[in-house]
């Protein structure tokens, strides 16, 4: 379809560009961004006056619950939540049931994927068979099948020889290996550590859970070479372990969720399950850590770390429900409240939830690689038109999701998708 977005304000990150000017689609691919080609006839127009016109966002943590968890989510409803909030391209964890270890599943998934032709999908596998911590997976295989790298997903990984060897098989073939830190015995808890979980009699969390977590890995990096994206940093002597590693040279990269960006451990308030979440929520002081990392580039993006819960699995006590929460039609609003609250430029916001996602997974890309989170004549039409100026209140039962739960419930925020533009097809335009 051809397709031109008119009178909006481009702003591409990845090449600083922020114009206004009008964008040709044609084929699957940006036209022009500028000045429309002679003879192009566009057969739908888009009116994005007074609206920001962006690359569509890539979100790297994003649950769809299939195969296998259907009972809390589809595969339809978690694509429509995304492209609903801008997002063309995701990343999946490997904790489905069954776990993708297997090639099998990968496909199956992705063919799934392919056949609803909403957004761009991407999964993980796992590094280990059944996220047991024991034997590799067959990482060649898995890569073959379409995995862009491999994980424990939320699965500590406690045999520190197991982690060697993944990431020497993993450094020999040039794949990423993703892990979110954590100790696998002081991580059981289901707040983090402080005045506020002891008064509630939560058990606990330390932040030592994730620093010895990130000690290993980074003495493991530099024996093996091996290259490692950290999920959901949560702390902010992670923050300064992580920007030392950087410094060092390690060839690391992190994210942080929006969860942690913008809330708190007193955001429990009485036992609210809504925010029992995976990392748990820290204090203040880790908080502004986390948002100033952001900021100077030490974490490399911004995820929603979506997890659809059932009502069954949330109406429990806090320490008995299920972790998690809905978040990834809030991407890209709460990456503006963040911009707003902070006094961020509004490129860097928009950055994080972009071409830093882009630059994380890199070459495992393959063919997309340079041509995913940014808008450049001849890439890929993936893009997103919204209303920066327009605010709208977080109503559980209006979100796409099938996950009704959300800690930002009630909140009002900013910005309006109005078009989401996948591989040159409209996926999401707003009534």
């Amino acid at each position: 379809m051809n397709i031109l977005i008119q009178g909006g304000r481009v702003i591409d990150p990845a090449s600083h560009m922020d114009t206004l000017a009008d964008v040709a689609i044609a084929d699957g691919k940006i036209l022009a961004i500028g000045a429309v080609p002679p003879g192009f006839k566009p057969e739908q127009t888009i009116d994005a006056t007074g609206c920001l016109v962006i690359p569509g966002l890539l979100d790297l943590a994003v649950r769809l619950r299939e195969p296998g968890l259907e009972h809390a989510s589809m595969l339809e409803s978690e694509m429509a939540a995304a492209v609903a909030g801008g997002v063309t391209s995701l990343v999946c964890p490997p904790d489905t049931d069954p776990v993708l270890d297997e090639p099998g599943l990968v496909k199956m998934l992705r063919f799934r994927a392919e056949k609803l032709n909403q957004c761009h999908v991407y999964p993980l596998g796992a590094l280990t068979r059944k996220l047991e911590g024991e034997a590799l997976t067959e990482m060649l295989e898995l890569t073959e099948a379409g995995c862009v790298a491999f994980s424990q997903a939320e699965v500590p990984l406690a045999n520190t020889q197991v982690m060697q060897r993944a990431f020497q098989y993993a450094s020999t073939f040039g794949y990423a290996v993703w892990l979110r830190p954590q100790e696998y015995f002081l991580g059981r808890g289901v707040a983090a550590s402080g005045a506020l979980a002891t008064r509630l009699g939560l058990s606990g969390v330390p932040v030592a859970a994730e620093t010895i977590a990130l000690h290993i890995i980074f003495e493991l990096m530099r024996v093996t070479g091996a290259r490692v994206h950290l999920c959901r940093l949560s702390s902010a002597a992670g923050v300064a372990l992580v920007r030392q590693a950087k410094l060092d040279g390690l060839n690391v990269t992190c994210d942080i969720s929006i969860n942690s960006l913008h809330l708190t451990d007193a955001d429990i308030g009485y036992f609210d399950s809504r925010a029992r979440l995976n990392p748990p929520l820290r204090q203040q002081r880790d908080r502004d850590a986390l948002r100033t990392g952001l900021m100077d580039g030490t974490i490399d993006a911004l995820v929603s770390d979506h997890t659809p819960v059932d009502e069954d699995a949330k109406a429990l006590p806090f320490a008995e429900s299920e972790p998690g929460a809905t978040g990834v039609e809030l991407l890209l609003s709460l990456a503006l409240k963040w911009s707003q609250d902070s006094g961020v430029d509004l490129k860097r916001a928009l950055a994080v939830v972009t071409h830093g996602p882009a630059e994380v997974l890199g070459a495992s890309l393959g063919k997309r690689q340079g041509r995913v989170g940014r808008l450049a004549v001849g890439g890929l039409a993936d893009v997103c038109v919204f209303d920066a100026g327009a605010a709208w209140t977080v109503a559980p039962e209006a979100l796409r999701s099938q996950g009704k739960h959300t800690p930002f419930s009630g909140y009002e925020l900013p910005g309006r998708v109005r078009c989401t533009i996948v591989g040159g097809q409209v996926a999401f335009q707003a009534v």
